[in-house]
């Protein structure tokens, strides 16, 4: 999801759309990307950049054309293009979950278990995209601190933060900066205040937590037909963390209920907005002070 300099929401659908909704909240296509869109930000210039799972870091003008401006790195294709975010210089922030596996197959990544993730930084003036960091457990969600003196990436199927640091003495370096995290990690986006929204795909369990040291038993369930692979349990999560990766707060929905496989959290104007990975709508909670 993003929101435009008119306030107006965009977000993706599988498929293949950008979907605007206006005032009354009335949904248009804006954008065909022609693959499956996933994270989104607006530049200050109205240029929509997107995470395209199947082709790629992609740009959108306000007339709703596409073009292509990165699909690999180091001669690595992108494989699963998913999270980003955006510099103040332009520089653009963003994650290819794996170079392995498709959006199609990211259950392959988990049971296989290898670091095939990256977190990448293209430059609009250069048209360059370059390596930050490598050997990711499925790199997600992007998000730069309120100064630009850091980004995150999530490792979602380590239960993790990543940390890599663009200014000061520790520039280049790389750190964990939330570690044994209560699910699977997803997007991230900051809220403008210092804070970080992460939205959680679902808790843990304990079928995976059995899977993670184990594996010749994942190596064996890959095997076995999908429906009897383990199943996420329904349930709303989203965290509100700081800058030093202390938690603020908090939100569930024990069993889905109302929410259920959070994939995105943005705020905006005193609301937290809510995309999923399977519903055909956006959720809307109102916030009050942490």
């Amino acid at each position: 999801m993003a929101f435009d300099g008119l306030g107006r929401l965009h977000a993706a659908t599988a498929d293949g759309a950008v979907v605007r909704l206006d005032a009354r909240g009335e949904p248009s296509v804006f954008a065909r990307t022609g693959g499956r869109p996933l994270g989104m930000r607006f530049t200050a210039d109205g240029t929509l950049l997107v995470c395209d799972a199947h082709r790629g870091l992609l740009s959108v003008d306000p007339a709703g054309r596409v073009a292509v401006l990165s699909r690999e790195a180091e001669g690595v294709p992108f494989r699963f293009t998913n999270n980003l975010d955006v510099a103040r210089d332009g520089s653009v922030y963003f994650s290819d979950a794996s170079s392995r596996f498709g959006q199609a197959d990211y259950l392959l990544d988990l049971l296989e278990g290898r670091p095939h993730g990256r977190l990448l930084r293209y430059d609009p003036v250069r048209g360059a995209t370059t390596v930050l960091l490598r050997d990711l457990y499925f790199a997600n969600g992007v998000a730069l601190s309120r100064d630009e003196d850091f980004v995150l990436v999530n490792e979602t199927y380590r239960y993790r933060t990543r940390r890599y640091w663009l200014k000061g003495d520790r520039a280049g370096a790389a750190d964990v900066f939330l570690d044994g995290l209560p699910g699977f990690p997803d997007n991230l986006a900051a809220s403008g205040r210092g804070t970080f929204w992460m939205a959680l795909f679902t808790v843990r369990n304990p079928a995976a937590d059995f899977l993670h040291p184990r594996p010749g038993v994942r190596r064996l369930l890959a095997k076995l037909p999908r429906f009897a692979w383990p199943r996420p349990a329904p349930y709303g999560l989203v965290l509100e963390v700081d800058e030093s990766g202390r938690v603020l707060r908090s939100l569930h929905d024990p069993g889905g209920l109302r929410v259920r496989q959070v994939t995105t959290a943005r705020e905006h104007d005193g609301s937290l907005y809510l995309g999923t990975l399977h519903e055909a709508w956006i959720g809307r909670l109102a916030l009050g002070p942490p």
